[in-house]
C-alpha cells in the first residue's frame, strides 16, 4: 500500500493504492477522495501489456457505455474499469520531477491511454 504525500492530486495521506487476491485474481484499489456518485468509487483495473491490449478492451468493454477519462470507462451495465498500460506505472516510477509531471500531466489530458504519447511526454520532460 502506498500513501499520497503533499501536493498530491487527493489529501495527504489518501491510498495511492493497494493490491490483494481474491481467488487466485489480483485486484488494486485507490482512494480518489469523492467527486463520483455513489458506486463509481468501486472499479477493476486491468494491467495491459501493451497498447494492443488497451485498444481491444477499450473498445469492447466501452462499447455501450461510457469512455472516460484517465483511462477509465464505464462499461454497458454501469461497472467503471480502469484500463491501463504497464507503461504508465513503468514510466511514473523511473520518472522524478519533470518528466514524472510530463508523464501525469498528459495521461490527464487522454481518455484511452495512449503508450506512445506517454513515452513521448517523458521524454521531452
Amino acid at each position: 500500500m502506498d500513501a499520497w504525500g503533499p501536493g498530491g492530486p487527493v489529501s495527504e495521506g489518501s491510498l495511492i493504492h493497494a493490491s490483494f487476491e481474491v481467488a487466485g485474481q489480483q485486484f488494486r484499489a485507490m482512494d480518489v477522495d469523492g467527486g463520483f456518485p455513489l458506486g463509481e468509487g468501486f472499479s477493476i483495473y486491468v494491467d495491459c501489456e501493451d497498447q494492443a491490449e488497451v485498444d481491444h478492451l477499450w473498445e469492447a468493454l466501452s462499447e455501450g457505455g461510457e469512455q472516460q477519462p484517465c483511462g477509465w470507462l464505464k462499461d454497458r451495465y454501469g461497472v467503471s474499469w480502469q484500463i491501463i498500460p504497464r507503461a504508465l506505472p513503468d514510466l511514473l516510477a523511473k520518472a522524478e520531477g519533470a518528466k514524472q509531471q510530463a508523464v501525469i500531466e498528459a495521461m490527464l489530458k487522454m481518455g484511452k491511454i495512449i503508450v506512445a504519447d506517454l513515452e513521448a511526454a517523458y521524454e521531452q520532460g
